[in-house]
């Protein structure tokens, strides 16, 4: 978690930075811990930082000291509200990457407009766990190849989970998919912890601009609704334009942004 530093009176010269473990880090007054940093991989390979910080000069210490000892790129989310937080990262030589704004989307088909939505002739919708594992395997490996040769990867929502290396998929029973006589098209991803998050909405290059995508929303959002979920949520990157307007046009509300940033 990254923690605002809250400004006082601490010399930085006092400040120690202490390697506790490997990528984590303590800042250190008089061996009372005023600081706290960590670096992780996220599951695409990209390293990540944080700290908890109780004090400007804490927070700059570790975040001198944190990349001198590890390999670059290193990013970071902050909340963009988090101003101070923001300047803190800004003054350690981070820039915005991206911005990722969070969605909180309706659910009743009512609101949405989804109620009459059916997809495409031709295709039908795999309610999640009743995917075969190998055909989505198949299709969630095509879309990441398809992405990665256009826009890129990291352009799509943080993947935060982990998971097995080489492995993309790591709980099939969270995917609904599109279903074509070829195989499958297309894949939405529903995880259901502290409230519902719509993870990922994805369709094949050539089977786009069919209503795919919204036929996938239209499944997912109502199964949501009857089993009594009001709302989810989702993170969409800005320059995604046609995600947001997948989301935008069922009425869902952006909520609050994260920076991803990068040194």
């Amino acid at each position: 978690m990254n923690a605002k530093p809250f400004a006082s009176g601490l010399s930085e010269n006092a400040v120690v930075i202490t390697r506790v473990a490997d990528r984590q880090w303590h800042a250190l007054d008089d061996d009372l811990v005023v600081g706290r940093g960590h670096a992780e991989h996220r599951p695409d390979g990209r390293l990540f930082v944080s700290i908890d910080a109780w004090h400007d000069a804490a927070f700059d210490r570790l975040a001198e000291v944190m990349p001198a000892q590890l390999p670059a790129p290193l990013y970071t989310v902050v909340d963009e509200a988090d101003a101070e937080l923001t300047a803190g990262w800004r003054r350690a030589g981070f820039t915005v990457r991206r911005r990722e704004w969070e969605y909180v989307v309706p659910t009743d088909p009512q609101v949405t407009g989804l109620e009459a939505v059916l997809p495409p002739s031709g295709v039908t919708i795999v309610p999640a766990g009743r995917a075969d594992e190998g055909l989505l395997r198949a299709v969630d490996r095509a879309i990441r190849d398809e992405v990665e040769a256009s826009v890129g990867w990291q352009s799509m929502p943080a993947e935060v989970i982990p998971r097995p290396e080489g492995d993309t998929i790591v709980d099939p029973s969270k995917y609904a998919v599109a279903a074509g006589t070829q195989g499958y098209l297309g894949l939405i991803r529903v995880v259901r912890a502290k409230r519902p998050r719509i993870g990922l909405v994805a369709v094949r290059a050539g089977e786009q601009r069919r209503g795919i995508a919204r036929a996938l929303l239209a499944h997912a959002l109502g199964t949501l609704h009857r089993s009594g979920c009001a709302a989810a949520w989702t993170e969409v990157n800005e320059s995604n334009q046609p995600a947001s307007a997948l989301f935008e046009g069922v009425g869902a509300r952006p909520m609050s942004s994260n920076l991803e940033l990068v040194r």
